[in-house]
């Protein structure tokens, strides 16, 4: 498809999360379940409307074809449907795909949806060694190779190059917070300071404990239909103006740089699309796996210069109201949930309650374009997207 192809053509009209945190009793499948019939009422359809339906994997389930196995447990027969693995950027490349089937006449109404129960569906050991699964199998997962380690020595390289201190990642762990305590449905509730971000236990040097991601039950939904479409349903439309993706690497010891990503590719091309610029934007949902990504990424995004990533985030301009543009006002994966896919599920999911309006203190005071930013592996895999509350 061209480039322009996409624009205005689909908008998201539903959305929906699943209960968050340690939440016993439900499997993986049960909290996908939850958030799409959460999204389903949002939007006003009925399982009957969808005909496409995505989904991300699984730690915790099973099953090899994921996507027909949702679709059998939500009593769905669509006539598009698939399974991605695109590590957390996914639930970006799955909106895109959805829009391409839509724009295609492959499906009219797709159900994209991805969640785990990590918290309570594996063992401490299991999350272990998912995370040290990563890695090239002969010459990286050998010698220890695990993923807070590899994130380490980006955030090492990047304090090297551009002086970016611990006391800026530590404050992008406590600005996503406050924001999250502006969320009923966060998984963390209790506040924090830079100071207890700083004194946590130590991970992998420079990263400690809160400098990394939750481990959660959680499970996030959205629906995709045209645009037409769209303007006769239930819920406020949140229109796709732009979305890019690129991809660099797999394994980090392939990686071009360690500080210069994909994420700078797959945003101009969501600009191009939508034609508007970072000047244009007024809230913005970044991955957020660990302290320093989202500092890497409002450089590549424009929304800072190169190198200035830790100062927009210690300087406050990073918060709601801030003066800037506010990231991660739901509180990111650090603070509000993450849960395999789900991570950047959400900030879609926030990205379209923002232009909705209503959401009392954790709204951003005229928010009409959002932009969000999904990436998997190590800084691997990269897909932004625009979104309008009305059409560009």
């Amino acid at each position: 498809m061209s480039e322009t192809s996409l624009r205005n053509r689909v908008a998201i009209v539903g959305v929906g999360e699943s209960d968050i945190g340690k939440v016993p009793g439900m499997t993986g499948l049960g909290l996908n379940a939850q958030a799409a019939k959460r999204a389903l009422d949002d939007a006003g359809l009925k399982p009957s409307d969808i005909d496409g339906l995505l989904t991300a994997y699984s730690f915790t389930e099973p099953y090899f074809m994921l996507g027909s196995v949702l679709c059998e447990y939500l009593g769905l027969q669509p006539r598009f449907n698939a399974s991605l693995v695109v590590g957390g950027a996914t639930p970006a490349v799955m909106l895109k795909h959805a829009a391409e089937a839509i724009v295609a006449g492959q499906a009219e109404v797709v159900l994209v949806t991805a969640g785990e129960n990590r918290a309570t569906g594996q063992s401490r050991d299991q999350a272990v060694a998912a995370l040290t699964a990563v890695g090239h199998p002969y010459f990286e997962q050998p010698y220890g190779s695990s993923i807070p380690g590899f994130y380490a020595m980006i955030a090492r390289r990047h304090m090297l190059e551009y002086g970016t201190t611990r006391e800026q990642m530590a404050e992008v762990a406590a600005t996503t917070r406050r924001h999250a305590l502006l969320h009923p449905n966060a998984h963390m509730k209790a506040p924090l300071t830079r100071e207890q971000v700083l004194a946590a236990k130590p991970i992998a040097d420079p990263l400690g404990m809160l400098d990394c991601c939750l481990i959660s039950d959680a499970g996030g939904a959205f629906i995709v239909t045209s645009a037409e479409r769209a303007a006769d349903l239930r819920a406020k439309p949140a229109y796709l103006l732009g979305i890019g993706e690129f991809h660099t690497h797999e394994h980090i010891m392939c990686a071009p740089s360690l500080t210069e990503f994909g994420a700078t590719r797959s945003g101009a091309a969501a600009y191009r699309m939508a034609g508007l610029g970072p000047a244009d934007i007024d809230v913005a949902e970044l991955y957020d796996c660990f302290s320093i990504v989202p500092i890497i990424e409002a450089e590549e995004l424009g929304l800072c210069p190169r190198g200035e990533g830790g100062r927009y985030w210690l300087d406050g301009r990073a918060a709601i109201g801030g003066g800037a543009v506010p990231v991660n006002t739901h509180g990111g994966m650090l603070s509000h949930a993450h849960a395999g896919a789900a991570g950047g599920l959400f900030g879609i999911v926030e990205a379209v309650r923002q232009l909705r309006g209503g959401l009392g203190a954790r709204q951003v005071e005229g928010a009409e374009i959002a932009l969000v930013h999904n990436e998997g592996g190590i800084l691997s895999s990269h897909c932004t997207m625009l979104l309008g509350k009305d059409k560009a």
